[in-house]
């Protein structure tokens, strides 16, 4: 993998089984990324600090995944003049809609992209599209992606009618 251009946060490593669907969706296109966890509540400074800096270092596209109050990805956003999209993580007996509503509900002037709750692959897909705008060979990569996942629901199909027919 090259130079991180995607930053994955998390506010708690609780949240590491959902965000490494991100890093696994970079991984697979080749995209560095680099991992980082920074609580909007337990540790502002640090998630502050790294949004500011995030440009600086060359990154180019910010993940960031929250819990309950879920205010990490609008914290960072407001900040940063990088991409950022919101994960809301299922983390509360509210099953993840307290977060999906935080990230969702984000004041004019600082836009956050939101994705279904643990929906951290989707994350890393936008990311790369994002990335393609800038990168044509992403751009291509994720072209031949759609293409494989139109294959596979064809492939599906198949299997259904065989099954249905049999």
């Amino acid at each position: 993998m090259s130079q991180p251009l995607v930053g994955i946060v998390m506010g708690s490593d609780s949240d590491l089984p959902i965000m490494q669907e991100a890093a696994k969706i970079l991984k697979s296109f080749n995209v560095g990324f680099e991992i980082v966890v920074a609580s909007a509540h337990r540790t502002p400074y640090k998630a502050l600090s790294y949004a500011e800096k995030a440009e600086e270092r060359g990154l180019e596209v910010l993940i960031a995944g929250a819990g309950a109050a879920a205010h990490l990805p609008g914290v960072l956003a407001a900040v940063t003049p990088l991409p950022v999209i919101g994960v809301p993580i299922n983390a509360t007996p509210l099953q993840g809609l307290d977060s999906l509503y935080a990230i969702v509900q984000m004041p004019s002037g600082i836009p956050v992209a939101t994705v279904a709750v643990n929906g951290a692959k989707n994350a890393g897909l936008l990311a790369v599209q994002i990335l393609a705008v800038k990168y044509p060979n992403l751009r291509e990569r994720f072209k031949e992606y759609k293409k494989q996942l139109a294959r596979e629901v064809e492939e599906k199909a198949e299997k259904v009618k065989r099954i249905v027919i049999e």
